[in-house]
């Protein structure tokens, strides 16, 4: 068994490898000091396993990641990467039925997961003293789940129940993501993390057990505890992953999508929609990509904190009631996305002409030093922020990429730290300056007559009138 400790960098030296950039790593010690303290090991079996003993508390959040999520899913057996995320609180081979929800609730443990397009993740926080019990719980579940008819057909309504309630009882984003989702049909990201109806319904005990056999597996799975670490922890790791066979069929390897952006204009119309919206979105890169990191910064720079360009116009007069971006950034693509709803005298044209030109003033000129530094500072105090909480921590550790594994902390901020002005005017002109997937979404006729009529009047009537509704 391999056992491997992170290796020590410090902050100082990282501030004299950059002597020229914006110098937050004082700031970002903290991040250095907890690197230093955790334990990295990677069992025989592939498993990779990180502790971080934290002083002062009296539990420990656990958080186990595995590389599967809906791209790793066949034609005809969409959703199952979510659908089996239910099964694993329903039943192991020796805690049955509700055992685990029980165990859990009776020691006053938090516990929950989620599934994305790259992975599922499990975590919990309990007490430290029913760590060995927790391990041996998360251990018999991720390895020999219990798959019968009974719990499937029950977590197949739970899954429909869910999907109902986020989606198809919402106006419009059913369709909107059908949308976005055929821009990159014929990939494994063409269909939806929750999967198809049909495909969820058609779902067996056997057909979830292969999917289990062949994606649940010790060389796929990273495995983080953060808190109170009783010394004893590592030995109970061994004892309930360590004899963990991976298959012999191998880990399928994806590459990065080969997308040639176009401009798109598409509509959607709702009956149920109380007013219109326009859903922006541009292609961009996956976390394997040099432009990682300069992507996350353009976007909050452009869309996302409240200091952003999209931000700024709100602050006197806006065209817009309402702003909301969350990119989405797999491991072979990414896209960012905006939508905007619009103030009654204002179009929908006009929302995009205002985009795009925030977009245009990025790409023509770089920003100043002063505001890429208040990014960079924005990005690290969240990143320091994940420190006070250990659950978080913990599933941050767990999604640690592969070119981090020794520096799952400092890696990422290290890689921000580097990116230049120059950079992201070039990344804005790379992927935002054209091509952008534009969608309006639209409410019933009577609507979009009223308010095409708002659009004619005089601006201090609009206005007048959206206040008196508002």
């Amino acid at each position: 068994m391999t056992v491997i400790y992170a290796a020590s960098f410090s902050a100082n030296a990282q501030d004299n490898l950059q002597p020229n950039s914006c110098v937050l790593n004082t700031l970002a010690q903290p991040l250095y000091d907890a690197e230093q303290q955790i334990q990295y090991r990677q069992l025989d079996n592939g498993l990779q396993v990180r502790t971080l003993p934290l002083k002062n508390t009296q539990a420990v959040s656990i958080a186990s990641q595995f590389d599967v999520g809906s791209r790793n899913e066949a034609e005809g057996k969409t959703g199952y990467a979510h659908l089996f995320e239910h099964m694993l609180f329903k039943g192991s081979e020796h805690a049955p039925g509700d055992s685990y929800t029980q165990t859990m609730s009776a020691l006053s443990g938090q516990f929950n997961a989620s599934t994305f397009f790259d992975f599922t993740n499990y975590y919990l926080t309990i007490p430290s003293q029913a760590l060995e019990l927790s391990l041996w719980l998360e251990a018999d579940r991720f390895r020999y789940p219990s798959l019968n008819d009974t719990t499937v057909k029950n977590q197949q309504g739970a899954v429909l129940e869910e999907m109902a309630t986020s989606i198809d009882n919402q106006p419009y984003v059913r369709k909107a993501m059908a949308f976005l989702l055929s821009q990159v049909e014929g990939t494994p990201y063409g269909h939806a993390v929750i999967g198809s109806i049909e495909d969820v319904k058609a779902a067996t005990p056997e057909s979830l057990n292969a999917f289990h056999q062949r994606f649940y597996r010790p060389d796929a799975m990273q495995l983080s505890l953060v808190g109170d670490i009783p010394p004893q922890t590592q030995s109970w790791i061994d004892a309930q992953f360590g004899d963990w066979q991976a298959p012999e069929i191998e880990r399928p390897q994806l590459s990065d999508l080969k997308i040639l952006p176009k401009p798109v204009h598409g509509e959607i119309i709702d009956e149920r929609g109380p007013w219109p919206a326009v859903l922006f979105a541009w292609h961009t890169a996956g976390t394997n990509s040099a432009d990682t990191a300069g992507l996350a910064l353009l976007e909050a720079y452009l869309f996302q904190n409240k200091s952003s360009l999209i931000q700024g116009t709100s602050l006197k007069d806006p065209d817009q009631l309402l702003s909301y971006s969350i990119p989405l950034t797999m491991t072979h693509h990414g896209m960012t996305n905006l939508v905007l709803v619009p103030r009654a005298r204002t179009s929908l044209d006009r929302l995009s002409d205002n985009v795009q030109s925030l977009i245009a003033s990025v790409a023509a000129q770089p920003i100043d030093d002063q505001q890429l530094c208040q990014l960079k500072q924005i990005w690290l105090n969240k990143a320091l922020s994940a420190l006070d909480s250990p659950s978080l921590l913990a599933r941050n550790l767990s999604a640690t990429l592969p070119q981090d594994r020794l520096h799952p902390l400092t890696g990422p901020w290290q890689r921000i730290d580097a990116v230049s002005a120059k950079e992201l005017q070039a990344i804005s002109q790379r992927y935002f300056n054209g091509n952008t997937v534009r969608l309006d979404l639209l409410p019933p006729w009577y609507i979009r007559a009223t308010k095409s009529i708002l659009e004619l009047l005089p601006k201090e009537m609009s206005d007048s009138l959206e206040e008196s509704v508002m």
